[in-house]
């Protein structure tokens, strides 16, 4: 059938030569012939169609009957649901059936509420018989039993340790009432239960002794033991209230006296069947002296070791228990009694004290082991902890102390000179009678000379070298806060000092260069005590305690201050040379007095310079500082006398006057320059000229004012001048300056100006 059914293609109905052009018309005969075709074709398909539906007859009516069936099925439905509506809508059944499941449901829920009243009522009957049963229980000394049933009756009333009620429903009445009932029997057990404790454990203070009975008779209960009552406490939580007063006994009467007793006591004890006896027997001896503490510890031990097995029956949380009522106090006793008064005074006897301070670690383990006190909790270590705090505690407050000190002795220093200090060879001969009169002299570590430091230097070292020599013998913690106070207490000058001497320091006195010294010894001591203290230090601080890092410090700071006088004198010189006016019209009496005042100033300011830096400075050091003011000073009168543009005759001499009365004043200020030391090799005598260069130029001056031109222009050709520091336009100046203009003139500057060298 599907070939029926296909597509029928009309050129196929055609011969190929008819289709030769596909765009070209049919003929007539070609229409015809494809009509005819297809009604051939028509009458193939119409009697396939026919043939098909012949054969397959029987399908055709089975299908046509199957689609009559449905229908009618159809229409029966539809004939009962029409029923349904019609006796619905007359008769309204779903009414009657909603009115039913309700009364289900209200029979329903007053079954079950009448079944959970009656299960509330069974189990208010069974909470009020439990409570009888445990105040009977009670009454006939069966603690256990009477414990245990408070212990679950506790959890059935929803009772919490903080006395709450657990839950935020709300509850009958009645449960308000056995809740009432059950703190009642609590309070009764928790009473009778320490009523037994206290007959339990008796201390007898005729004969010194502790006594505790493991059997006891109370009321109508006979035979009591004291284990049972332990563990009756322990069920219901009140073991910690039923030790309390048992606890506070053994420390009122047997560890305070143990720990504060006038004679040397010891335990004895004695166990029976009946009960076990601690003795305590007080020796005729006298006060005993705990040393390390390995007497008092060990015979706390033993009171330990005794309650363990008398009261605390080996349980190990009820040993912990009776450690924390205990421990606390007990530890106290010691610290006030013991350890607070072998705390060291001196950093010498700390070594002694870490006996002190192992004997009481050892003590806590041996308590850690007897489960006395807890061996995870830092809080039980109150003796090592207080010992080693002590240590600290101890070095903290040395630390304190070294601080203080050092800042007292730095501010109440005066920096004062002896009167009669002088550098002169009396006092410095080597055997040391003038050296002793002056205790702040003091010997340089690597420059091999010595000078006068300040009395606040002196000491504050002396104290910095007992403070390292503490840190020798103290143990590593301590050590480390001495090591930090010494290095606190050298910079304390550094902090102190300049601030309190900030007003001397801006002028040119003793006290700045006392200063100077102070620092530069402070630098050479702090370089030392590697050498000197390093291999002594605790292992552990060899590699980090270092004070090389202060010396540059103080070095640099004693620059600082050598440079800042130095600048003041030369400050204080170029004022005074200021009132000289450039010396100009010298040969002008008015003028010449001016000049004269001004460098008498100078010698003035040089000599009091001389006074205060040679006493105190190195030799070298005050030379080196004496030549730069000489080189500043011989500079710019040199400078001022070659920029006159004008010299007279007259004023020439007087220049020339001026600069002789000026080295001739300065001849003792000169001689100490030369003078000298064996061991300074590098200021000889004869080489002041090489070290200020101003002061051969400035000599030189003083001859050229007083020189014809042809020597003059004789010298510069011999390079006499220009070794002597002139410059070719200086010399040329200074000669158009005094000589009036002449041939002569001319010729002399045309030689200065074409002469090689």
């Amino acid at each position: 059938m599907e070939s029926l059914f296909g597509t029928i293609n009309v050129r196929d109905l055609l011969s190929a030569e008819d289709l030769s052009d596909p765009n070209s018309p049919l003929s007539a005969p070609d229409l015809r012939l494809l009509i005819h075709r297809l009604e051939s074709h028509s009458l193939q398909i119409r009697s396939q169609v026919q043939s098909y539906l012949i054969s397959h007859q029987n399908d055709f009516q089975n299908l046509f009957s199957l689609c009559n069936d449905a229908v009618f099925q159809t229409n029966q439905v539809y004939d009962d649901v029409a029923g349904i509506l019609r006796l619905l809508s007359d008769n309204p059944i779903d009414v009657e059936v909603r009115t039913v499941v309700e009364e289900m449901k209200a029979k329903k829920e007053e079954l079950r509420v009448k079944t959970e009243l009656l299960g509330l009522v069974k189990s208010v009957v069974g909470v009020n018989q439990r409570l009888e049963s445990v105040r009977e229980g009670l009454k006939n000394g069966r603690l256990q039993f009477a414990a245990q049933g408070l212990k679950e009756l506790k959890v059935a009333l929803r009772i919490r340790d903080d006395d709450s009620v657990g839950g935020d429903d709300i509850e009958p009445l009645v449960y308000g009432l056995l809740r009432k009932e059950w703190f009642q029997c609590f309070e009764e057990i928790q009473r009778v239960l320490v009523k037994i404790m206290e007959k339990a454990v008796r201390f007898d203070g005729g004969l010194n002794q502790v006594e505790v009975k493991y059997h006891l008779e109370v009321d109508n209960a006979n035979g009591i033991k004291l284990q049972a009552v332990l563990e009756a406490m322990d069920e219901v939580d009140i073991l910690e209230y039923g030790l309390a007063k048992v606890a506070d006994l053994m420390i009122k009467h047997v560890i305070s006296s143990f720990v504060n007793c006038e004679r040397p006591v010891s335990f004895v004890e004695e166990f029976n069947q009946e009960s076990a006896v601690l003795k305590i027997v007080t020796s005729v001896n006298s006060k005993p002296e705990y040393l390390d503490g390995e007497f008092l510890y060990s015979g706390i031990v033993l009171f330990v070791k005794f309650i363990s097995r008398s009261i605390c029956f080996q349980n190990s949380s009820w040993i912990r228990c009776f450690g924390r009522l205990t421990w606390p106090r007990i530890s106290e006793l010691i610290i006030s009694s013991f350890l607070s008064k072998v705390v060291p005074t001196d950093a010498s006897k700390l070594p002694d004290f870490q006996k002190i301070v192992k004997c009481a670690s050892d003590f806590e383990t041996a308590l850690k082991e007897l489960l006395f006190i807890s061996a995870s909790d830092d809080k039980d270590n109150r003796l090592s902890n207080f010992a080693e705090n002590v240590e600290v505690h101890f070095a903290f407050k040395k630390k304190t102390e070294i601080l203080s000190k050092a800042r007292s002795l730095l501010l109440e220093c005066d920096f004062s000179i002896p009167q009669e200090y002088t550098r002169d060879s009396s006092f410095w001969k080597n055997d040391g009678t003038s050296i002793q009169s002056f205790s702040h002299v003091v010997d340089l570590l690597f420059l091999s000379e010595r000078f006068l430091v300040s009395k606040a230097a002196k000491q504050l070292m002396e104290l910095v070298h007992q403070t390292l020599q503490d840190v020798c013998l103290s143990s590593t913690r301590v050590a480390l806060e001495f090591y930090h106070a010494a290095r606190d207490a050298i910079l304390l000058y550094e902090v102190v000092v300049p601030v309190k001497l900030e007003r001397q320091l801006d002028g040119i006195n003793q006290v700045a260069v006392l200063m100077h010294n102070d620092c530069l010894y402070l630098s050479q001591e702090i370089l030392g005590f590697a050498f000197e203290y390093r291999t002594d230090f605790p292992s552990s601080m060899k590699e980090h305690a270092v004070f090389v890092d202060l010396a540059p410090r103080y070095q640099l700071l004693a620059e600082e201050i050598l440079q800042r006088q130095v600048h003041l004198v030369i400050h204080n010189l170029k004022e005074a040379l200021a009132g000289a006016d450039g010396f100009q019209n010298t040969h002008q009496m008015q003028q010449f007095e001016s000049a004269k005042f001004s460098i008498d100033q100078v010698v003035f300011i040089l000599e009091k310079v001389h006074i205060i830096w040679e006493p105190l400075l190195l030799p070298s050091t005050y030379k080196k500082s004496m030549f730069t003011v000489l080189e500043s000073v011989f500079s710019i009168i040199t400078r001022d006398i070659l920029l006159l543009d004008d010299i007279a005759a007259d004023e020439t001499l007087q220049l020339q006057r001026l600069i002789l009365i000026m080295l001739e004043n300065l001849s003792s200020l000169f001689e100490s320059l030369t003078m000298g030391d064996q061991n300074l090799h590098e200021f000889s005598v004869g080489s002041l000229d090489d070290h200020i260069p101003s002061l051969r130029k400035i000599r030189k001056l003083s001859e050229l004012l007083d020189m014809p031109l042809r020597s003059i222009t004789s010298s510069w050709e011999n390079n006499d001048l220009l070794s002597c520091g002139f410059t070719i336009t200086e010399m040329e100046d200074f000669i158009k300056a005094i000589f009036a203009d002449s041939p002569l003139r001319k010729d002399c500057l045309w030689r200065i100006q074409n002469a090689s060298f």
